[in-house]
């Protein structure tokens, strides 16, 4: 079966979503996007066809939960396959706000996999995460550890994987890719586009690029006592575009196999905070401060994953490593020190 040509991207104007728009673009797929826009705005489409050279194509703003607003958009197009990328992804917003996560995460993708077989559509590259493995302990972590999500985060990703296989086993059109990807940082090496977050910074990289530029008084470290080497917890991270970039080879192979598959896609090397923070530090020229205080509710001590089922089954691995990231992520960070706000950057 021939990889799709029509693809829609659901949470399309966000981090990965606007950086996967690109690579698409780049590979001659035909885009059609929707997005709320609750944590990303429509400015950054302009950014994406400055990249690209092309026009994104034709953008909805609707919540996927909306599954009249969601089926007028299938009705009018002709969808080969779908990536799912709209999502809540918060592990510290979710303790405090379980019911939206759930509601977000999961109702999403079921109004989204109802729509989808409505219209006769069954191919689907679904954005998991490997937080699913939650307090797995030390090692490498493989698509056959054991799920113990430790946040509403978490467990709604492992909630909805749970949910595509059951589908996929009872309605056998379905054919489902999972990527259960790390944590993707960095930003277009044009430093067009990157991680700028609505009501500041959630993640590390971009908690880090602003206190390098001066937007923050220091980098808040959550922990220092964890059984670590340097007492700070420790994370598999990935390059933005290494991350979109397996979405991309995931539509390529949607037609092997029916049914469900899951891959890890990480680069299988852990960094600590203290490390990210160093090799920033070393990229932009000047220590970055930080602070350790206490541990946040629903963190681990670590998580890294064994990536290398993709590369055997697809013959793809990432190339970028945590300099990469730093570098493209202080780039988007000088080059937008106010983040998408002024449209005319």
């Amino acid at each position: 079966m021939s990889a799709p040509s029509t693809v829609l991207v659901t949470g399309g104007a966000g981090f990965i979503g606007s950086h996967t728009c690109v690579d698409l673009l780049d590979h001659g797929y035909e885009l059609i996007v929707v997005d709320d826009y609750s944590n990303s705005t429509p400015q950054v489409f302009s950014r994406v066809e400055r990249i690209a050279g092309r026009f994104v194509g034709t953008v909805y703003e609707l919540d996927i939960r909306d599954r009249h607003a969601l089926s007028s958009v299938f009705t009018r197009h002709s969808v080969d396959a779908v990536v799912h990328l709209a999502a809540v992804k918060s592990p510290s917003e979710s303790l405090k706000r379980p019911v939206e996560y759930y509601d977000t995460n999961v109702g999403g993708t079921t109004a989204l996999l109802s729509t989808m077989h409505e219209h006769g559509v069954h191919r689907l590259v679904f954005a998991s995460s490997c937080a699913v493995y939650g307090d797995a302990g030390p090692g490498l972590l493989d698509e056959a550890t054991p799920a113990r999500p430790v946040t509403p985060d978490a467990a709604s990703k492992w909630l909805c994987e749970q949910l595509l296989v059951d589908v996929c086993r009872r309605c056998p059109e379905y054919t489902v890719l999972c990527l259960r990807y790390a944590n993707p940082a960095g930003a277009h090496p044009s430093g067009l586009l990157g991680e700028d977050p609505s009501g500041g910074p959630r993640s590390l990289m971009p908690s880090v690029a602003r206190t390098a530029a001066g937007h923050r008084n220091l980098v808040d470290v959550h922990g220092g006592d964890y059984p670590t080497p340097d007492g700070t917890a420790i994370r598999d991270y990935i390059h933005v575009m290494d991350t979109v970039e397996a979405h991309r080879v995931a539509l390529d192979h949607l037609g092997d196999d029916p049914g469900m598959r899951v891959y890890n896609v990480g680069l299988g090397q852990g960094s600590s905070v203290l490390d990210v923070i160093a090799v920033f530090s070393e990229v932009c020229g000047a220590q970055v401060p930080y602070r350790i205080g206490p541990r946040r509710p629903g963190d681990v001590a670590g998580l890294v994953t064994d990536a290398s089922a993709v590369t055997r089954a697809w013959g793809w691995r990432p190339t970028r490593d945590l300099t990469d990231m730093c570098r493209d992520a202080w780039r988007f960070q000088q080059l937008n020190p106010h983040g998408y706000a002024d449209c005319s950057r």
